[in-house]
């Protein structure tokens, strides 16, 4: 395979879904195993509805999935070369006006079904009289512009779908440019990939009649080169079944920030649902990378369930190295010797990143205990053993309290658990207890609050 080109070309109408992301990192995803290029390309053509606002989102929403482009290009820029392809389709024959209203479409269209035909669009402006033209001109009407489909079969191997063909003749010639001379997104996008150079295709399902209509305008605009390979995956649906929409915000990457999963449990999610690879946790989208592939990928709609994430988000923290969350971690002021020690201790402990704070908090901070059993925290305190601690101190010393006290098991375990971070389950004690310090330990034992006493003077 030569260098692959890829392309995700979202409309900035709206901030990006689930199955949106799935698109973006399959190919992004394909461009890491073949060492090719990731274009992000903003089909913004529709000036009613595309606004920066919602561009800039977009690229935050790619950004935190760690997916980064190559190119960054929006359409909106691109205006000469779209029209300087119609152009050539007009002098070609292959793209002609045509007057008719939406409401003269629409009833031609009821009276095809009401004989059992099918919507075709029957290419009455190819045969427009004389009269006819100069009197929809007369009422100032201006045409729309569809491209002139050849009858004949369109065939293609799709990498998921295998052999594919699509009969033009069951289609309508397709409208490129509007009334108001702006593009639909066809012929844009056919021009881009054609100037890019893109070299495969990776989008849904949904899009598969479209590959008929843009093969026929790469062969009319580029004849001298093979057209893209064309790659068209299964739609995520919702965990109860329903279709998703930029429109409604539903599993909006944007919101499932905010619910704080984490990006790499996100993406492998929305990329090994609906195939043979089992759904894991990954430390990188390199690795993810290499759990992934198109020939993989199910013919059946991908259920994504949000309920799943939690899992997962609980998984792949417990993978991460400290050296993968240094940043993050320095961000919320945990930096230091016991920055490390710290995430190893609490990372296979926490549902979410942000857990890790309140457990910072527990071995930097104050805490309200929470007292049991007043003569074992007594005998317990009178046994702390002197520092330098170690994994091995909470050992010693809770083995001393057991030989003094009787103690064992949950009696003796659980008192001490609850005054030394005011919770009743945690990371192992054993790892948290040198990170707490000898100093706040006798403190929360003593009863005097969740600092030691010269903390509080200060």
């Amino acid at each position: 395979m030569t260098t692959p080109i890829v392309r995700f070309a979202p409309s900035p109408t709206g901030r990006i879904h689930i199955g949106n992301a799935r698109v973006a990192l399959f190919n992004y995803l394909f461009a890491v195993m073949h060492n090719g290029r990731f274009v992000l390309r903003f089909d913004d053509t529709d000036f009613a509805r595309s606004t920066a606002a919602f561009a800039e989102g977009i690229e935050v929403d790619l950004a935190w999935l760690g997916v980064s482009p190559h190119l960054t290009l929006r359409q909106s820029d691109r205006a000469e070369l779209y029209e300087a392809a119609a152009e050539r389709l007009r002098a070609a024959g292959r793209l002609y006006p045509c007057y008719e209203s939406q409401e003269e479409l629409e009833k031609r269209r009821k009276m095809q079904q009401a004989r059992g035909l099918p919507p075709v669009y029957d290419r009455a402006a190819l045969r427009p009289s004389p009269e006819d033209r100069a009197r929809w001109e007369a009422e100032g009407r201006s045409p729309h512009w569809r491209f002139l489909l050849e009858t004949k079969t369109m065939e293609w191997t799709d990498l998921i779908r295998g052999r594919s063909h699509i009969d033009c003749a069951s289609l309508s010639d397709p409208v490129l440019i509007r009334e108001d001379g702006s593009f639909l997104y066809t012929l844009p996008s056919v021009v881009d990939d054609i100037e890019l150079e893109i070299s495969h295709i990776i989008r849904g399902e949904d899009h598969v009649t479209n590959t008929a209509v843009q093969l026929q305008l790469f062969e009319a605009l580029a004849p001298e080169r093979p057209a893209p390979v064309f790659a068209h995956h299964n739609l995520l649906i919702s965990g109860t079944g329903e279709g998703l929409s930029k429109r409604t915000g539903s599993l909006s990457i944007a919101s499932l920030r905010e619910e704080g999963y984490e990006p790499l449990a996100v993406a492998a999610l929305a990329t090994l649902t609906g195939s043979s690879e089992s759904v894991r946790a990954v430390r990188s989208l390199d690795e993810l990378a290499n759990h992934f592939d198109l020939a993989h990928v199910s013919r059946n709609p991908a259920r994504f369930d949000p309920a799943d994430l939690a899992t997962l988000t609980h998984r792949t923290l417990a993978l991460l190295s400290y050296e993968d969350v240094r940043e993050r971690l320095a961000a919320h002021d945990i930096v230091g010797f016991k920055a490390e020690p710290f995430w190893l201790a609490v990372r296979t402990n926490i549902s979410r990143f942000d857990d890790a704070l309140e457990w910072w908090r527990v071995v930097e901070g104050e805490i309200s205990p929470v007292r049991e059993d007043e003569e074992l925290l007594s005998a317990a305190l009178d046994l702390l053993p002197k520092e330098p601690w170690d994994a091995s101190t909470w050992g010693q010393w809770t083995s001393a309290v057991k030989t003094l006290t009787g103690r064992k098991g949950r009696a003796l375990f659980q008192p001490l658990r609850l005054v030394l971070t005011g919770a009743e389950t945690g990371p192992e004690l054993a790892a948290l207890l040198p990170l707490i310090g000898q100093a706040k330990t006798a403190a929360r034992l003593a009863g005097s609050g969740g600092a030691p006493q010269e903390e509080k003077e200060r």
